[in-house]
C-alpha cells in the first residue's frame, strides 16, 4: 500500500488556512495537524501561569515550564482537538488574548524546538496535512504537497471580525486589523523560521475567492492518490 501523501499549507493568519485543511483531510482521508493550535497551547499556559503585572510574558518562566507541559491531540467525534495537561483547551485557545501574545511566544527558539519533534513525528507516519506558517519551509521540508496562503489585509480583517461577532467577542475591525498587522509584522520578521513561502510551494491567493474555490484550486493542483 502507497503511504499517503504529506501535504503542508503555510500562509498569514485568517486566510482560512485551518478550516480549508480540515475539510481537504476529510475529503482526501488523511489527518489534519493545525501546529497553530501547539503555539496558542503554550500561549495559553503563558497567559494563566507566567504573567508579570504589567501584563507582558515572563518569557524566562515560559520556557523553563515548558518540560511540564503534556500538549497532545485527542481524536474527538472525529476532529482533532487539543489537550493541555489531560485538559481540553480547544476552544480557549481561540480567544482573543491568546491572539495577542501568541506571536511573541511563537518566535521563541525553545518554544519552537519543543514543538518540531512533536510536529516531525506525527508527520514521519504520512497521510497528514499540517497547517501552520513554517511548515514547507522548516517542519516539513521534504513534504509532498506545498501551499502558502495569503489573502490582503482587508479582507482577512472582515473574516477574522466576523469569526470573533460569531463567537460573542465584543470588538471592532480597527483593532482586528491591527493586531493582524502586528502579528503578520513579528511572523515575518522574527529571526527563526519566519513566515514565507516555500520556494517550491504553490502560491494560494484568497482574497476573491470564497472557502469552496480555495479548496478546489488547492485539490486541482494534486495527483490522485
Amino acid at each position: 500500500m502507497t503511504k499517503k501523501p504529506v501535504i503542508a499549507i503555510d500562509g498569514f493568519s485568517s486566510t482560512g488556512k485551518s478550516s480549508i485543511s480540515k475539510i481537504i483531510a476529510k475529503k482526501l482521508g488523511l489527518i489534519h495537524m493545525d501546529t497553530g493550535a501547539l503555539y496558542r497551547g503554550i500561549t495559553f499556559y503563558a497567559i494563566q501561569n507566567c504573567l508579570n503585572p504589567d501584563k507582558t510574558i515572563d518569557i524566562s518562566k515560559l520556557l523553563s515550564s515548558l518540560a511540564e507541559m503534556k500538549l497532545e491531540f485527542q481524536n474527538i467525534d472525529g476532529e482533532l482537538q487539543l489537550f493541555l495537561n489531560g485538559k481540553n483547551i480547544d476552544k480557549e485557545i481561540r480567544f482573543p488574548q491568546v491572539s495577542d501574545y501568541v506571536s511573541q511566544v511563537a518566535k521563541e527558539a525553545d518554544v519552537r524546538n519543543f514543538l518540531l519533534k512533536t510536529q516531525r513525528d506525527i508527520a514521519n507516519k504520512g497521510g497528514i496535512i499540517m497547517d501552520g506558517r513554517d511548515i514547507g519551509t522548516v517542519v516539513l521540508p521534504d513534504a509532498d504537497y506545498k501551499f502558502f496562503m495569503t489573502a490582503s489585509q482587508d479582507e482577512r480583517a472582515r473574516r477574522r471580525f466576523l469569526e470573533l461577532q460569531a463567537a460573542g467577542e465584543k470588538t471592532d475591525i480597527e483593532t482586528v486589523k491591527q493586531n493582524l498587522i502586528s502579528r503578520d509584522k513579528i511572523d515575518s520578521e522574527r529571526e527563526l523560521s519566519p513566515l514565507k513561502q516555500a520556494d517550491d510551494a504553490v502560491l494560494i491567493d484568497n482574497t476573491n475567492i470564497n472557502k469552496e474555490e480555495t479548496i478546489a484550486l488547492i485539490l486541482s493542483y494534486m495527483k490522485k492518490f
